[in-house]
């Protein structure tokens, strides 16, 4: 099953160490469930827009501030579905998650980090502007390279 871990950089930085980030998000019955006429990469989308939301609250003013998601792809036997979860696309993993699960990272840019600050002290308008923001892609060759605020 492919997942979306909601991370941050320390996190990141603590690489090759398994990730354990106990929650995540993915297309569970209840995301397809709720968008029965849309697609796999539709369902998927719901499951990355919840973990990036999520990365921003885990952020502290210590990390890097830019909303920061670790996709991989894991056994379904590892993966719980959350009954009456506040997203309908968490799940919780029964272990942590080995690097060489992981398919790629998604991170604003950088000049997102103004908005990602702004968010956090609750500024709705900065929220909205993050909600319309791709995250950029990152292969797993290519951790060393992403660019910090």
């Amino acid at each position: 099953m492919r997942i979306y871990l909601p991370a941050t950089f320390a996190e990141l930085d603590a690489h090759p160490a398994p990730l354990a980030i106990g929650s995540a998000h993915g297309a569970t019955a209840i995301v397809r469930a709720a968008l029965p006429t849309e697609d796999e990469e539709s369902w998927e989308f719901v499951a990355q827009l919840a973990a990036a939301d999520e990365s921003l609250a885990r952020l502290t003013g210590e990390d890097v501030p830019l909303r920061l998601v670790i996709v991989a792809d894991v056994p379904e036997a590892v993966v719980r579905e959350v009954d009456g979860a506040a997203e309908p696309s968490q799940v919780v993993l029964e272990g942590p998650v080995a690097w060489e699960d992981v398919a790629c990272v998604l991170v604003d840019e950088p000049e997102a980090a103004a908005d990602v600050r702004a968010a956090r002290a609750g500024d709705a308008e900065a929220a909205a502007r993050l909600g319309e923001r791709d995250l950029l892609w990152y292969d797993v060759t290519e951790l060393g390279d992403i660019p910090r605020a």
